[in-house]
């Protein structure tokens, strides 16, 4: 089981994860990483961040990164699910979780399909900080050299 969503609506990891397990028989390794909203940015208080995406691109990216992952690890399943819209501090943005026979697929998995995402993804983050100022966020270049080791 493969699955990739955007979706506007927050996710509950414990039933996403037993979804998932429910339907492969044969796990030995399920690795979940679930990415929050920080309460601060840059030692300023952030009050929302609005996640913006291009949606039928956004679609096809998460299930090409999918995909990628099931050829590169021996994978038994992955789930991805990344959200847009206003989230406020603490709030879930993204879940991966991955499911294999041994840990060091499933971890492997995880990290890089968040490694990916954070730099391929069609997503576009504007952080609105406490005192009212507005900001896109920039990739940083520690997700890009991040992506470098799975070149």
């Amino acid at each position: 089981m493969f699955i990739a969503r955007v979706q506007e609506e927050d996710f509950d990891v414990s039933s996403e994860t037993k979804a998932l397990q429910k339907n492969i028989p044969n796990i030995g390794a399920i690795v979940t990483f679930t990415g929050v909203v920080r309460p601060k940015a840059d030692n300023q208080s952030l009050k929302a961040m609005t996640l913006e995406h291009y949606p039928g691109m956004a679609d096809m990216q998460l299930n090409a990164l999918r995909d990628q992952a099931k050829n590169r690890f021996d994978l038994d399943g992955a789930l991805v699910v990344h959200r847009y819209g206003r989230l406020y501090p603490r709030d879930n943005i993204v879940l991966v979780v991955t499911a294999s026979k041994h840990r060091k697929d499933a971890f492997d998995a995880a990290a890089f399909l968040m490694d990916w995402l954070k730099t391929k993804a069609p997503f576009w983050k504007k952080e609105e900080l406490a005192d009212n100022q507005a900001r896109w966020v920039d990739c940083r270049e520690t997700d890009l050299d991040a992506t470098d080791r799975w070149s």
